[in-house]
């Protein structure tokens, strides 16, 4: 019998397996046949493919009473940026793809998401209310760079006077500043920052591929610098890896210029679980037990507590702490909290595009090649 195949850290990679997905219909097991190594025996290189995506829809509604958004949109499903905790990470599995490695180097890149946009805010029906640009996958991770998808959803925003709050981890939001800083003098833009930890060597692994700590605190300097209101979002809180950082963070944040902040402790569901787990084994198997053995403290003896006002902050003694700790960081530093800043965007002064494409992949290919419509 071949040995299993070992765990190993891969360099600019969270995830240290392609763990399968739950709608899986095949059990597989991972198995050393020589096949995963380079010739000089290190860790096959998992490169990034981004795929096109003709989306049918851009727009996503919740009602979850612990976030401060009612609608959201994701330019990118997966995120090359790797943080081994994402949340979305399951999302990949609905793909038959695995929540691993595949997602954070099988990137799906939705290339129709202004037109989508345009279209929405165009209906008659439509009443705006602050959009959330970058929840579950980073809007601005490597590949927007070269696509500028969510470059060009700001202006669809920008045009229609439609306050937008943005979240990330990257210094390519510089970019936009041009936009964000006009849309945010008309109090229609705010942006949040995350920083777990500013610590960069944790940082490295547990988001290997997002702008370092120190790069992240200039960019929310620069943005505040800019007249837009900018906050740090401290998620997630780990035990005993990050969470030692937490009043650090929020004042390095505030002395950056950071207006705001929030934090969420770590959350593990479905396959981010066993993916944290591995993570936790590969670099820190000194302390792994200890930190597990916390974070089922604050979820009721379990590893995970998905009931609303429970998930984000988690209870008992140690949630407590941590949360008297932000409060008393955030009343310190003269900060607001997150939610308070994306409630105030104005949507009064939102105006319908003027021009709006045809709808469907279809036309879209058909206005691509020149072609008009026969009816």
């Amino acid at each position: 019998m071949l040995p299993p195949a070992p765990l190993r850290a891969q360099k600019g990679r969270g995830a240290v397996s392609n763990l399968q997905g739950r709608y899986e219909m095949h059990g597989r097991e991972q198995f050393d046949d020589g096949w995963e190594q380079e010739e000089d025996g290190e860790p096959r290189v998992w490169k990034t493919h981004v795929t096109d995506e003709i989306a049918k829809s851009i727009l996503t509604r919740n009602s979850s009473p612990d976030v401060p958004f009612d609608v959201s949109l994701n330019p990118y499903r997966g995120c090359e940026h790797g943080c081994i905790y994402c949340f979305a990470r399951p999302t990949h599995s609905y793909l038959g793809l695995s929540p691993g490695m595949d997602f954070e180097s099988k990137i799906f890149a939705k290339v129709n998401a202004p037109e989508l946009l345009r279209q929405e805010l165009a209906r008659p029906s439509y009443v705006p209310e602050p959009i959330a640009l970058g929840v579950n996958t980073d809007a601005y991770q490597p590949c927007e760079r070269g696509l500028r998808i969510t470059r060009r959803v700001l202006e669809v925003l920008h045009e229609c006077g439609h306050p937008v709050g943005l979240i990330t981890k990257s210094a390519l939001i510089e970019r936009d500043i041009d936009l964000l800083s006009a849309m945010a003098a008309k109090g229609q833009a705010s942006a949040a920052i995350t920083i777990t930890t500013l610590d960069p060597a944790i940082a490295r692994t547990l988001e290997p591929r997002a702008a370092a700590p120190a790069r992240r605190l200039r960019t929310i300097r620069m943005l505040a610098d800019a007249g837009i209101p900018v906050g740090v979002s401290i998620a997630p809180v780990i035990p005993f890896v990050t969470e030692p950082d937490l009043e650090r963070v929020m004042e390095a944040a505030f002395k950056a210029g950071a207006m705001h902040a929030n934090y969420i402790v770590l959350r593990l569901p479905w396959e981010v679980n066993p993916l944290f787990q591995q993570w936790l084994e590969a670099h820190f198997p000194d302390r792994a037990q200890r930190v597990m053995n916390r974070v089922r403290d604050m979820r009721g003896g379990k590893d995970y507590e998905s009931d609303f006002g429970k998930r984000m902050k988690g209870e008992g003694v140690w949630a407590d702490l941590i949360r008297q700790r932000a409060e008393k960081a955030i009343r310190r530093f003269g900060m607001e909290k997150r939610g308070s800043r994306f409630r105030q965007l104005d949507a009064s002064q939102f105006k319908r595009p003027q021009v709006v494409p045809p709808a469907g992949a279809k036309a879209k290919a058909a206005a691509a090649a020149g072609q008009m419509d026969l009816f």
